[in-house]
Parts: structure tokens; C-alpha cells; sequence
């Protein structure tokens, strides 16, 4: 199993998940965040008073999948976040150890 973690642009994120369900995606987590660095749109960062730094509000995405549908989820957020822009953002892709659903107690790929 793989957690596919991807931050995009707030504006981006109604398609993403749009083309994910298309893709019969719909276990997801969706949570807006605050990204600094290199993933900060110039046109819309802007200084904190209480970071004292530069930042821009994202979207973070977070998928937990087969190892198999990694790449078509890869992709699909891909395509449909881009903009073409900087500060389109980032898609980070790591192994999961285990799974359990706490209802049931499924195990591993059984409970995603």
C-alpha cells in the first residue's frame, strides 16, 4: 500500500477531487494548510505576523491505495491541478506498513 500526499492550490482542489471520483476514488482526506518555500505562489503569498514568514494557503490531499493505482491517482491529480504556474505544487508518494479499520479490524489492503 502507498499514501499519496499532494498539495495544490486551493482553487484546484474541487477539480482534483472531482477527476479522482471520476476515477472511482472516494476515500480521500482534504484538509487546507499553509505551505512556505518554494510551493508559495508569488502572486498570492503573503507575510504572516504571527510566522514571521512567507506563505501561501493549499490544499493538502491525502490518499492511502493499493500499490497498483498509484501512478493513474499520480496523475489524475497531476492533470487536473496543473496550471502551468509556480506554486502548482507537490505530490509525495510513500510505502504504508499497515491499515487497520477500526469498526471492523480489517487489515491491510481490506481496510482501505
Amino acid at each position: 500500500m502507498k499514501a499519496v500526499k499532494a498539495y495544490i492550490r486551493c482553487e484546484k482542489a474541487e477539480e482534483v477531487v472531482s477527476a479522482l471520483v471520476e476515477k472511482g476514488i472516494r476515500s480521500l482526506t482534504l484538509i487546507n494548510v499553509m505551505g512556505m518555500g518554494l510551493l508559495a505562489d508569488p502572486h498570492t503569498a503573503k507575510y504572516s505576523m504571527e510566522c514571521v514568514e512567507q506563505y501561501s494557503k493549499v490544499a493538502k490531499l491525502e490518499i492511502v491505495c493499493s500499490d497498483d493505482r498509484v501512478h493513474e491517482i499520480v496523475e489524475t491529480i497531476r492533470s487536473a491541478a496543473y496550471t502551468g504556474l509556480k506554486g502548482d505544487g507537490m505530490i509525495y508518494v510513500t510505502p504504508v506498513e499497515m491499515a487497520v479499520k477500526i469498526r471492523s479490524g480489517a487489515i491491510g489492503e481490506e481496510a482501505v
